[in-house]
């Protein structure tokens, strides 16, 4: 079966309408540019270039076929996005929070249900990531691949890619934590088997593999300290550093928090300006590397907890000198 088929068949499938890749009307619109530059072939078949190359200026790819697909990648991930970390404050939530959150009516349903929220998310984020490759590199087929290429660059600064988004990273890592309390109680469900936390000479990693066409593999280890992420948040850019770390990078204390670091800061990795505003705390992936580097844990939690003190005396100790002038 043919992707484009089985991708309509899963979205067809879905109970709640959600947003969609629209794959025939993008390849139409490949088929009516492909048509257009084959009938001016012959003019070009003395250049240098190939005949079915896409010119620097072509309105149908700048005019409509990469702005209907970014207008489709943004409500896919902000659907996504919003639908996880709803499903992931009411899980984390406790006591009133959570009575409060049910009220409302951000979630219905089981506990049972939920779990099966987490899993549909999830492929509902690999499987629109494989249909964008797919029509992109359906593109490349068709077009010269330069404007491709800037198009997918752009996607990542913009920060549509929805391989970027830091919750899908939490979901990932709030199914390996069920799927080790399930054990643990030894209670019989089905739980969602296709993530897992490996390690690789002593580094852990998250692992995804839903389909046969996508895997992803999520380094756990701090670009900063080299060491293994703790007290985890991925800033916009889909990079993920410890805390602490990422506060050092940013230039602020713990106190003021990372998210009063300025808009001209940039990301160690990528060098990407303005990822810190939005930055999100990895709570459910902060759970299971607790529960999975228990000695490291300790360990660090003993160092962060003096570091973080420090700062802190720093930082009264500067509001003082402040208030009383000196």
């Amino acid at each position: 079966m043919k992707f484009c088929k089985r991708y309509q068949e899963y979205m067809q499938g879905q109970e709640k309408k959600l947003p969609v890749v629209g794959f025939k009307k993008l390849k139409k619109m490949l088929k009516r540019c492909s048509r257009r530059h084959s009938t001016s072939s012959s003019s070009r078949s003395s250049s240098s270039l190939p005949l079915n190359t896409c010119p620097d200026q072509c309105p149908v790819c700048d005019g409509t076929f990469f702005p209907s697909l970014l207008t489709e990648m943004s409500a896919i991930v902000g659907c996504f996005n919003q639908r996880a970390q709803k499903l992931l404050d009411l899980h984390l939530a406790s006591g009133f929070r959570k009575y409060f959150f049910w009220f409302k009516g951000k979630s219905q349903g089981s506990h049972n249900a939920l779990i099966q929220e987490g899993k549909d998310l999830v492929t509902y984020a690999l499987i629109n990531a494989v249909a964008i490759r797919k029509i992109l590199k359906k593109y490349d087929k068709v077009h010269y691949s330069r404007q491709g290429q800037m198009f997918k660059s752009q996607v990542q600064s913009m920060h549509k890619e929805i391989l970027q988004s830091p919750w899908l990273c939490e979901l990932m890592a709030f199914h390996i934590n069920l799927r080790e309390t399930k054990v643990q109680s030894r209670k019989a469900h089905a739980f969602f088997d296709g993530c897992s936390l490996s390690f690789k000479d002593g580094k852990p990693a998250l692992t995804c593999e839903l389909l046969d066409s996508i895997k992803i593999d999520i380094d756990l280890t701090c670009s900063i300290c080299l060491d293994t992420v703790f007290d985890p948040v991925s800033l916009t850019c889909g990079h993920i550093f410890c805390y602490i770390c990422a506060c050092s990078a940013a230039s602020v204390s713990i106190v003021d928090g990372i998210k009063a670091s300025d808009s001209k800061k940039k990301c160690p990795l990528c060098r990407e300006s303005g990822v810190y505003e939005e930055a999100v705390r990895l709570e459910e992936l902060n759970i299971l590397l607790g529960r999975n580097c228990q000695k490291y844990w300790e360990e660090r939690a003993q160092s962060e907890r003096v570091e973080r003190l420090k700062q802190i005396k720093e930082h009264w100790e500067s509001q003082c000198r402040l208030f009383v002038g000196v």
